[in-house]
């Protein structure tokens, strides 16, 4: 297949990484032994004292999914590639956590990828069998602590807007894992060059709540090819097949 002139300035090993998140993910069912299934553990830093924006630490979380989606260490004989290979090729999860103090710089020690936006802070941890949890990680709490719903600092057309389904009421760690679902598709949903354009700026991107009728428009943009979504398999909170976000890449 000839090497587009985009791709051509591109790092081969970015155009790779790309490329496999451009495959999708999943085909797979879960293995009959359930210590096996497999999983990516997020952990959102929410102190007591001064807690974060929700709609920024959203946006932290779905930053920190992608980043470590195309790091060159899930890449060809890197360190991380047969651990993200396993969990991209099955039946694909993500489990949020909240750490506080101790606990959040405890799960810096543990292989994943930190990002901070506008004050928030979330890890994406290098995916693994269930069964085989760092110790640091599975103590921390996947619920708990809840944030209120506010308005984005700002809607920048010149970045990705991850709209969330308000109507749903998810918690935090339930629309982190959602939103960095739908980081994911994102960047496989872009051209390469439009993916590695947005790499260069740091991955970033607004979360917003869409309200009903702001809504039914990006289900039209999904329709029209211009927005790609995450359809939920509904394990948890929300009823399967329920489009819990809808990506729209910038202007």
């Amino acid at each position: 297949m000839p090497v587009s002139s985009v791709e051509s300035t591109i790092d081969a090993g970015f155009v790779a990484r790309h490329a496999e998140l451009a495959r999708g993910y999943g085909g797979g069912g879960d293995p009959e032994d359930p210590a096996l299934v497999q999983a990516m553990q997020m952990v959102l830093h929410i102190p007591k004292i001064d807690p974060p924006r929700r709609s920024a630490l959203l946006a932290a979380a779905a930053t920190a999914v992608v980043t470590l989606c195309l790091d060159e260490r899930v890449g060809t004989d890197g360190e991380w590639e047969e651990r993200y290979l396993t969990w991209k090729r099955s039946r694909i999860r993500k489990v949020a956590r909240r750490a506080r103090g101790a606990q959040w710089l405890a799960a810096q020690d543990v292989p994943g990828v930190t990002i901070e936006f506008a004050g928030a802070q979330a890890r994406a941890l290098v995916p693994g069998a269930v069964g085989e949890i760092d110790p640091r990680i599975k103590r921390l709490q996947i619920g708990g602590t809840e944030l209120e719903v506010d308005e984005p600092i700002s809607i920048d057309p010149g970045y990705p807007t991850l709209w969330v389904d308000a109507k749903l009421g998810m918690t935090v760690g339930k629309a982190a894992a959602q939103v960095g679902h739908a980081s994911m598709l994102l960047a496989g949903f872009m051209p390469v060059g439009q993916a590695h354009a947005w790499a260069e700026r740091g991955f970033r991107c607004t979360v917003a709540d869409a309200d009903p009728e702001h809504w039914a428009q990006l289900r039209r943009a999904v329709a029209e090819g211009t927005a790609t979504a995450v359809r939920d398999a509904g394990f948890t909170e929300v009823a399967p097949g329920s489009l819990t976000v809808i990506a729209v890449p910038p202007n």
